[in-house]
């Protein structure tokens, strides 16, 4: 049987919440408002934190979780300000960040990294899903008084990733770029690369301060501390991983070896330790 397209899986996934299938348990997911700094507030609930800037120009998202969950985000914002957003920002064109795209397409512009239009029309996604304006490296909206802007992250955790720098309120939406607590996600199968994800973290520590608010893709919001610790633990876990490799050892006798122990609470979330060992051995050549 052939691979099922990502967006067509999600459409899959989205009949079965319809029809009461197995996907029933976001019938109690809750969207929960926090605020973070200026104009900017964080929704977590189920995939991706969404994040918000309100204020007089109207309502911005970045990234929108998945299509079940589009109704209760509207309720969200809507207390924010209005149940349609005038832009929604994909960072990038994993279906728990883009779920509800095809939802606020309808009355919302789509901004994104081409290579989410490109990755989504590849999935199938329906039109009023896809990006309607895309850039390359960077693109800036002046917005709720504040410059918004986007910056492309290439082969990190996607080909498609993009970081959203807030100047006025100091803060940075991470994407996926960040798993707060958590040893991330690298989809090697898209682009990314344990070594640019490194890479594009170090740059977003350079270009944030000590008193920057940090939107994870998951996890509660951060500091730049926290993203220090996260960058830490990924930098060096690399690096051990890439020496038992060069010591001519197998992915599975890396596995049965382990990490040190001080990192056993990294691998409590998405990506357990053994998941992030093989991407790590699959990511760098020998």
């Amino acid at each position: 049987m052939g691979t099922i397209k990502p967006f067509l899986a999600l459409i899959i996934f989205v009949s079965c919440v319809a029809a009461g299938g197995v996907f029933g348990q976001y019938e109690n997911v809750t969207i929960q408002t926090q605020a973070v700094a200026g104009n900017v507030s964080m929704l977590i609930g189920a995939g991706g934190n969404i994040g918000v800037s309100a204020g007089a120009d109207g309502i911005l998202i970045i990234d929108d979780q998945f299509a079940p969950l589009a109704g209760r985000i509207r309720d969200a914002i809507e207390a924010l300000g209005s149940s349609v957003p005038k832009f929604v920002l994909n960072t990038h064109f994993h279906g728990d960040h883009t779920g509800s795209n095809e939802e606020f397409g309808e009355g919302s512009l789509i901004i994104a990294h081409e290579n989410v239009r490109k990755r989504l029309q590849a999935g199938n996604a329906p039109a009023s899903a896809l990006p309607v304006v895309t850039y390359d490296d960077d693109v800036t909206l002046h917005f709720n008084g504040e410059e918004i802007t986007l910056i492309h992250m290439p082969a990190g955790h996607t080909d498609t990733d993009s970081v959203v720098m807030f100047a006025d309120s100091n803060v940075i939406h991470m994407g996926d770029h960040f798993f707060n607590g958590g040893f991330p996600f690298v989809d090697l199968a898209n682009g990314g690369s344990v070594q640019g994800l490194i890479s594009n973290v170090e740059k977003a520590l350079s270009w944030i301060s000590d008193d920057t608010s940090i939107i994870p893709g998951h996890g509660p919001l951060a500091t730049k501390s926290d993203l220090m610790d996260f960058y830490g633990v990924v930098k060096d876990t690399s690096v051990a991983i890439r020496v038992m490799k060069s010591q001519r050892m197998t992915k599975e006798e890396i596995v049965a070896a382990g990490l040190d122990s001080t990192y056993e609470s990294w691998g409590q979330g998405y990506i357990n330790e053994q998941r992030w060992i093989e991407t790590v051995f699959d990511s760098y050549p020998r």
